[in-house]
């Protein structure tokens, strides 16, 4: 099957063959026909199987088959994304594949100042994509009408709902008219996913790429046990003897994400971190750089690495394992993206078997274990609590919100810290 084949108008399949794509993904081939017949979608995918033009091509599709009334441009379509740096790819992704169509879009987030999106929006747009803490803000200072969109989706919803979004996306679907397509992307479907879809999806078609909540078939992973005291050391021995020049590696704290950069430096290998206390501009340049190969390892936590979209990004590294399983699925995510085959390690201390056992429940299998005889764990060592998260961090611990907060309960935690990344996010 080639996208000649999917309905898609000539522009569109123009700017696809200028991106060098001719042959739809799964999740594309199943995705398009159906939001193209207008009906709403509740997509199941792992990241890096091609749902970002899956819902894009069709959207562009169906702006441009029903024209606007004249005059000021306003928003038909709106795109919720949980993090900046998603927002920043969809936003991309949609002036690629909308190079050759009239349409214009705006990217919405906080980190940023308020005024330039204000003055963007006054101009009138077409489709934005935003993330929910900046764009009420913008509605409730009465920037931005949501009063004729068409088109919502909601992208990694499942994210959305951890970071404790569910709030700020109620009062969006307030603001929002009754009669319009939904679609929904998550990469897991938890009974928040199901209840969300539920109340905002109307005789949804279920679409799915993947086996729920499992990794990606392309990731070969694996685990090497260590001593916590030596998981620097052991990482430094893997990328020097391995000889990778790309590597992402998850860390549970924006504080360890520093820490751990240093580290590397003194080991002589360069390295970029990105998290929550970085400013937009900091976050945007260590992506940058990491992608044309002059920084080596890029230290992330949970939260910041959505949106790190690299199609052949051999390598990723937990160097602490994530306090949510499901996080572990999108971490690994990052790799095995676009047909390609990745690697994922765990470096897992005695503190972590209990999180490992947790994971391979998830993902329903045993992870394969890589002793190394330098790194052999000292049995004497026992098992010690893991710190929860204090200074913000979620219970995943994605490194992303203000410091010193007061511990809440769990679903407080998560409803008011994800509020709080929405206005930085």
């Amino acid at each position: 099957m080639s996208f000649n084949t999917l309905g898609l108008s000539e522009p569109l399949l123009r700017a696809l063959s200028d991106e060098g794509y001719s042959q739809p993904t799964p999740i594309q081939k199943q995705a398009i026909p159906v939001i193209l017949e207008g009906k709403d979608i509740l997509a199941g995918a792992q990241t890096g199987t091609g749902k970002t033009a899956g819902f894009t091509l069709p959207l562009l599709q169906k702006l441009s088959d029903s024209k606007p009334e004249k005059g000021k441009r306003k928003v038909r379509a709106l795109i919720l994304t949980p993090t900046r740096e998603l927002a920043a790819q969809v936003g991309e992704s949609v002036k690629t594949y909308g190079r050759h169509l009239p349409f214009k879009s705006t990217i919405i987030f906080g980190g940023v100042g308020i005024n330039p999106q204000k003055s963007v929006l006054k101009q009138g747009v077409d489709i934005v994509i935003a993330t929910p803490g900046r764009l009420l803000d913008l509605a409730n200072q009465r920037a931005i009408s949501l009063a004729d969109v068409e088109y919502l989706i909601l992208d990694e919803a499942d994210r959305m709902l951890d970071m404790g979004f569910i709030h700020d996306i109620k009062k969006i679907l307030a603001l929002l008219p009754k009669k319009r397509q939904n679609m929904l992307f998550s990469a897991t479907f938890s009974n928040e996913i199901k209840k969300l879809a539920d109340g905002l999806l109307n005789a949804p078609v279920l679409i799915e790429v993947a086996r729920r909540n499992t990794a990606s078939e392309q990731v070969e992973q694996s685990v090497y046990p260590v001593d916590k005291t030596r998981k620097r050391e052991l990482l430094s021995h893997l990328i020097t003897m391995g000889n990778w020049q790309q590597v992402l590696v998850f860390t549970r704290t924006k504080h360890g994400a520093n820490r751990l950069c240093k580290q590397l430096e003194s080991d002589g290998i360069r390295g970029a971190a990105i998290h929550g206390n970085k400013s937009q501009g900091a976050r945007t340049k260590a992506l940058a750089d990491f992608k044309k190969g002059s920084v080596r390892v890029l230290v992330a936590t949970d939260i910041a690495a959505r949106g790190i979209d690299i199609d052949q990004l051999p390598h990723v590294v937990n160097y602490e394992l994530p306090n949510v399983p499901e996080d572990y699925v999108h971490r690994i995510g990052r790799t095995g993206r676009a047909g390609n085959e990745g690697e994922a390690l765990s470096l897992v201390c005695v503190d972590e078997k209990m999180l490992l056992r947790n994971i391979e429940k998830l993902i329903k299998k045993e992870i394969p274990k890589v002793n190394l005889d330098a790194f052999k764990p000292d049995p004497s060592i026992k098992a010690e609590p893991i710190q929860q998260r204090s200074g913000g961090q979620r219970r995943s611990g994605s490194g992303s919100g203000s410091g010193n907060r007061r511990n809440q309960n769990r679903s407080g935690n998560r409803s008011s810290q994800g509020q709080r990344e929405g206005r930085r996010a």
